[in-house]
């Protein structure tokens, strides 16, 4: 462990010790793929110094094909989904897109039901500027805004971009994901990204959804380079409008059941998260939406799909309708 690189050393201990707690005789479940294999090994030294016993399982190929093919089965292999049943810990260090989509599979809510604390790994481990006063603020600003949103159940987003879009949350716990993790807490990812997500009514969402940051399921890099234009009638989304990358959406979501719902409405709380990468979700300012599945990920979710699309809005405004609080104004926090 000594001849670790310092940077690497540092965040895999704030991943082991700050946000995933693994304590003496704790059983700990590390996926990985072919790209991140020194990071797995750092996580899993981190964990034998703690007293921890940590298995390293490659999922490589389920990786590679998963991010080739939208549509390629992600529920882990029965051995995986076994082990992380048994797991106190599971601590995904993958392609992050592919972790993101990873986290709506039954293996995972199945795991936070047997009580095991579950999170990816962002990229970049080894070079975060990061300290544990950043992710207590990110965590701050998440309980306040839930504790807002509790005296309300509908709020209207709205972007430069053209967003102009109402939600209804009535009757749907808040998800709080944020870096510090508990056991049977859902799945999501650490240490710089931080949310707060609801499923959404799903047949209440109304409005015009313009998506200008990333837009996972259809193989970017970064963010959009064009912008891509939802529309939303009774919760299902009527049309999206665009250039070639909206084609490709509308390919990937073709056929598949539920796939035109809006299924998670969510925004960000981190001022840590980076841009142009998955963690953009988290990034406070922005606000996204998940065409898809929130039954398995979400409280009160019933929209079952085989796909869950985030698509990013930036310099998002957020406002509660029933009591006209803004949580975020033209991307800025704004709530006190």
């Amino acid at each position: 462990m000594s001849k670790l690189p310092r940077s690497l050393r540092r965040d895999a201990e704030l991943v082991v010790d700050v946000c995933m707690s693994v304590g003496q005789d704790d059983v700990v479940t590390i996926i990985t793929d072919d790209d991140h294999g020194d990071e797995a090994a750092a996580l899993a030294a981190v964990c034998v110094e703690r007293g921890a016993f940590p298995v390293i399982a490659n999922n490589g190929h389920q990786v590679r094909r998963g991010i080739a093919d939208t549509r390629f089965p992600m529920a882990p292999p029965r051995n995986l989904h076994n082990g992380m049943l048994n797991s106190d810990e599971i601590i995904i260090i993958t392609n992050l897109e592919w972790a993101n989509r990873f986290a709506h599979v039954s293996a995972v809510k199945e795991s936070c039901a047997a009580n095991a604390k579950i999170a990816s790994v962002e990229e970049g481990m080894g070079a975060w500027e990061l300290t544990k006063d950043d992710i207590l603020s990110a965590t701050a600003r998440a309980k306040n805004a839930i504790k807002a949103l509790e005296k309300g159940n509908t709020c209207r987003v709205t972007s430069p971009a053209g967003t102009d879009v109402v939600v209804s949350i009535e009757g749907r716990p808040a998800l709080e994901v944020t870096p510090i993790k508990k056991r049977g807490q859902m799945m999501g990812p650490v240490p710089l990204w931080a949310e707060v997500a609801f499923a959404a009514v799903e047949d209440k969402t109304e409005g015009k959804i313009v998506v200008d940051g990333v837009m996972l399921g259809i193989g970017l890099p970064g963010q959009v380079g064009e912008q891509i234009v939802w529309t939303i009638e009774k919760g299902q989304c009527t049309s999206i409008e665009g250039g070639a990358e909206a084609d490709r959406l509308r390919e990937v979501l073709s056929g598949v059941e539920g796939a035109d719902i809006i299924g998670e409405f969510a925004f960000g709380t981190s001022e840590k998260s980076p841009w142009g990468s998955p963690s953009e979700k988290g990034r406070l300012g922005t606000v996204h939406f998940a065409l898809g599945d929130n039954h398995n990920a979400y409280p009160g979710g019933k929209n079952v799909s085989n796909l869950h699309l985030d698509g990013v809005c930036l310099n998002a405004t957020l406002q509660i309708m029933e009591t006209g609080v803004y949580i975020v104004k033209d991307g800025q926090w704004v709530l006190s």
